[in-house]
This record gives C-alpha cells, sequence and structure tokens, in this order.
C-alpha cells in the first residue's frame, strides 16, 4: 500500500493535473491519498477537473520510479514539502500557480521573517559586482535571507556574499537534487546547505532543461518579500521575475545604472514604468519594508494578538496576517472567504482599533 508521501508525488506526476488543479483538489479532498481513492463521480464534478482528468487520477499507477525517488531523498536527507504540510512556505499559499510539492534540502527555514530575491544578469559589470557585495551584505546584516537561482552573475554573487557572512541564502533550482548547474557552482552550493538550502519542484533525475528555467524564476518571486533586479538588459530572466513578483503583489525594486549602457536598460525600464521602486541601498529596502524599526523572527513563530473582544469576522482578518506582512484588499476578500461588507466593516474596525494599517494601494499589515 503506497504511503501518503508515495501519494503526494504521484499527484504531481498524473498526466494533465497541474498546480492549479491540484490545489482544486486539496480544496475538496483532506489529503493526497483521499484523492486517489475518490470515486471517479466524485472527481469530475469539481471545476477544472472534469471526466478526462477524473479518468487520469483514476489509471494512475506508475508508483516504481517513486519508489526510486524516496530511495534518493532518505539517503540524502532531501526534505519533501506538500502544500498541506506547516513547512510549506507560507508566502507561496497566495501565488495560485505555487508548486505543490517541493523539495529541500539545507537548513534555513523557508518561512524566516524577511526574506528577498536577489537577480539580475549573468555579465554583471564591475559598479553591479560592488552594489551587490554590499548590499546584500548589509541586508544579512539585518537578518534577511537571500534568495537567487545559483546562475552566472548576480545570482552566485548574492549566494557567495551571504556564505561568507555565514547568513541563510536559498538556490532555487531548475533541475532535480541531484546535480548542480552549473557544475561551477557545486562548492558553493555545498557550502550553502550548511545554513541556507537549495530548493526545487523537480524530481531527481530533472535535467536543466531551458523551459524549467522561467517556471523557476515563479519560485524566486513568491518565496521572497520584495525582489531586487540588479542590472538587467531589457529581456531576461531578471525581468520575468519581477514581472511574476509585480503579479504576486510583491515589493520591486531596483539599482539604477549609466544611461545608455545595456545592462541599465532593463532596471530603467522597470522605475520607468513604475513596476518597480529605485533604491541605492539596503537601507532603501528595510525602510520600505518597515523592518528598519523591528526585530527578525520567524514568521512561523510569529503570533499576531488576537483579543477575545474582537468579532470572529476581526480575528479571521487578523489570522490572515500569521502568514503574511501584508495584504491587498482583495487578498483579504479571497483569503478569508468573507462578503465584501463584513470585509469593509472588519477592517474598518480593526484600523479603528490600532490592530491594522492601511498603506498606499489599499495594502494593510499590522500594527505589532
Amino acid at each position: 500500500m503506497p504511503s501518503e508521501l508515495m501519494y503526494q508525488i504521484a499527484l504531481t506526476r498524473v498526466p494533465m493535473i497541474g498546480d492549479v488543479t491540484i490545489r482544486k483538489l486539496l480544496d475538496y479532498f483532506p489529503t493526497a491519498s483521499a484523492i486517489f481513492q475518490a470515486r471517479h463521480h466524485e472527481l469530475e464534478k469539481i471545476e477544472q477537473v472534469g471526466s478526462v482528468k477524473a479518468s487520469a487520477i483514476k489509471h494512475f499507477n506508475d508508483f516504481e520510479p517513486i519508489e526510486k525517488e524516496m530511495e534518493f531523498i532518505s539517503a540524502n536527507d532531501i526534505q519533501v514539502i506538500f502544500y498541506r504540510d506547516e513547512s510549506y512556505p507560507g508566502r507561496m499559499r497566495n501565488c495560485m500557480d505555487a508548486p505543490s510539492l517541493l523539495y529541500f534540502k539545507g537548513n534555513a527555514s523557508l518561512n524566516a521573517s524577511r526574506m528577498v530575491s536577489i537577480v539580475g544578469t549573468r555579465q554583471p559589470s564591475p559598479y553591479g559586482i560592488r552594489v551587490c557585495e554590499q548590499l546584500v551584505k548589509e541586508l544579512c546584516d539585518n537578518g534577511v535571507t537571500v534568495i537567487s537561482g545559483l546562475a552566472y552573475g548576480i545570482d552566485i554573487l548574492a549566494h557567495n556574499t551571504a556564505v561568507a557572512a555565514k547568513a541563510p541564502t536559498i538556490g532555487v533550482l531548475a533541475h532535480g537534487l541531484d546535480r548542480i548547474y552549473p557544475a561551477a557552482h557545486s562548492q558553493v552550493a555545498e557550502s550553502m546547505q550548511q545554513c541556507g538550502g537549495l530548493l526545487t519542484e523537480y524530481p531527481v533525475n530533472t535535467l536543466p532543461d531551458k523551459q524549467n528555467f522561467p517556471k523557476r524564476n515563479r519560485i524566486v518571486a513568491g518565496l521572497a518579500d520584495a525582489t531586487v533586479v540588479i542590472e538587467s538588459g531589457i529581456k531576461g530572466g531578471s525581468l520575468i521575475t519581477a514581472a511574476l513578483a509585480n503579479g504576486y503583489n510583491r515589493d520591486v525594486y531596483c539599482i539604477p545604472g549609466r544611461v545608455g549602457e545595456w545592462y541599465s536598460a532593463g532596471c530603467h525600464a522597470l522605475i520607468r514604468e513604475n513596476k518597480a521602486t529605485l533604491i541605492t541601498c539596503a537601507a532603501d529596502i528595510l525602510s520600505a519594508m518597515g523592518w528598519d524599526q523591528q526585530a527578525a523572527r520567524p514568521i512561523a513563530n510569529r503570533q499576531v494578538p488576537l483579543f477575545p473582544e474582537l468579532s470572529p469576522e476581526e480575528q479571521a482578518i487578523m489570522r490572515l496576517f500569521e502568514q503574511r506582512k501584508r495584504l491587498h484588499l482583495e487578498e483579504i476578500y479571497i483569503l478569508s472567504r468573507l462578503s465584501g461588507s463584513q470585509v469593509a466593516v472588519a477592517v474598518f474596525n480593526l484600523e479603528m482599533q490600532s490592530l491594522v494599517k492601511c498603506l498606499p494601494g489599499q495594502v494593510y499589515e499590522p500594527v505589532i
């Protein structure tokens, strides 16, 4: 009889079943095993499933490669994190296309209180190198976990700087954990696992194929509170990551560069189009995020104070901030599942009690 973990892995391998469909299924069934054990008619009536996908689930029986995967996981001390697990990155729960399953090797918390993604060109200028090193060092000094993609250029520079500072840094991979790409970064990747880690949605034997990298970028964007772009051309992975971060209602920051240089064009375009905020140092980020006056602590351990006199609607909204530092009003509607009038009244009352405050753009954060 397959274990629950085997069913979780299997769910990600059923043909035609993607992450959005899996999350829809998990709205109806408590576990992955319950999905496989459900009757065909129970599955097909679910939105976004239908008869064809229901049949794909019911006919799936390719468990042999999953058994080999589990042997590799056990032998290499890899954590498998399912969407329903408490250790699943809380920030990513609000991303509709977030992976249902993650593979992680390392010691860092995926729910640290301060997480920033650093992305940029693979061919940074001396100016970009200098700025990146200084920025990452200052962020690490202020308790920030640095996230990037282990690629050449800005990515590996950010990781190296964090490792040198003995600070947590997480590399998001576009392949399985049985390899490191590029191979030249293997030693850095090994060092990162001491206080940081390597994260991927891809199982063992997945090659670093071209199409995996843009998909990988949604984790880089969704895992963090904010994304910083340090030098980028007018096209490329960095701008994809910035666009994804914007789509997730995350802050995006850019370092300005010299006018006319190709490696400055992407950052200048983001700033010009109001898709990113111009920054010149880590202090700008700390101030904008409200971290300059707060002590860093894990999100998983942060408890938003709830008072007995709060209404059930008000308490439901306050609980949303246990996983997210900031929420757009539209996100509060969706996540709380309250009516529009209930949310409006509850948010107003919370503001009057100085428990939440409104930021520009109908974004709210708790006053703690």
